[in-house]
């Protein structure tokens, strides 16, 4: 799949849908006029309008119409409603790159009549390109499809493709929640600097800084975190101190009971467009 000629329609215009394009654009795989937004906000069109010179339309069978990708990115409530308006309206080689929640690829190829799907989910930090997609694709979607979505993919930052489709529900609960379990803990390190006596300014500036400075060293580092925790962690020193707190007050618990409750909502939100499909 070229590319810079491939006709990409966006099904949905909201954040993530604008992270993509912003992406594609910047990396320079397509020009606007090969992209597509549909949404039913007349302001929203018009503001994609304006800031990356690409097509938007309400219709959303308007906006997949003669498209090579077609990118499912609404919300998980409304895909039965816009699986009903676009079944049967794809042809067999047009690639669906769905990213919505939840939606099994059973779900998809059931309410859209249609077989080459590629399952996605990325995250928060696709925004700045520094996002991580888990995808899954089905036996229908071909090698320039799958080389086409990789390519889409990639534009967001780092693209995993995974054997198993459940593992791209795995990944919606790790990564694709993860930047709101990393917000939270990031929120209460300012709240408690402040505690201590620092402006929220400079608390939030000292919060960031160590927080992307551990994630780019851990990274480069290649070792495994715990020896990277045990490098920082003196005897009898503030580190052990701070760990003691944490290890007590279960916060490896805490965190796998969060990432399993995002695990059971991401099913749960299946089982809605699976219920939505038989409709």
């Amino acid at each position: 799949m070229a590319q810079r000629s491939t006709r990409i329609a966006f099904v949905g215009g909201g954040t993530m849908a604008e992270a993509m394009v912003r992406g594609l654009l910047e990396r320079r795989l397509v020009t606007p006029k090969r992209l597509t937004v549909s949404g039913p906000r007349r302001e929203r069109r018009a503001e994609l309008v304006k800031t990356y010179r690409v097509s938007a339309v309400a219709s959303n069978v308007e906006a997949a119409r003669g498209a090579d990708v077609v990118v499912m990115s609404v919300k998980p409530q409304v895909l039965p409603r816009v699986m009903a308006e676009l079944r049967g309206k794809l042809a067999p080689d047009q690639l669906v790159l769905s990213i919505v929640a939840g939606a099994s690829s059973d779900a998809l190829r059931a309410g859209l009549d249609h077989a080459s799907i590629v399952r996605a989910m990325p995250n928060t930090p696709a925004q700045v390109a520094m996002g991580v997609t888990v995808w899954w694709a089905t036996p229908s979607v071909g090698a320039d499809q799958r080389n086409g979505a990789r390519a889409i993919l990639a534009a967001l930052g780092e693209e995993i493709e995974v054997e198993q489709e459940e593992q791209v529900d795995m990944a919606t609960a790790l990564s694709g929640t993860g930047p709101s379990y990393v917000f939270l803990l990031m929120e209460a390190l300012v709240d408690a600097g402040v505690h201590l006596g620092f402006s929220r300014r400079v608390a939030e500036e000292l919060v960031l800084r160590t927080v992307e400075g551990s994630a780019l060293f851990a990274r480069r580092s290649g070792r495994h975190l715990a020896e990277l925790r045990n490098m920082v962690t003196s005897p009898g020193g503030t580190s052990a101190a701070a760990l003691y707190q944490l290890e007590k007050g279960g916060l490896r618990t805490v965190l796998s009971k969060a990432v399993y409750a995002a695990y059971q909502r991401t099913r749960e939100l299946g089982d809605s467009a699976e219920r939505g499909k038989k409709t």
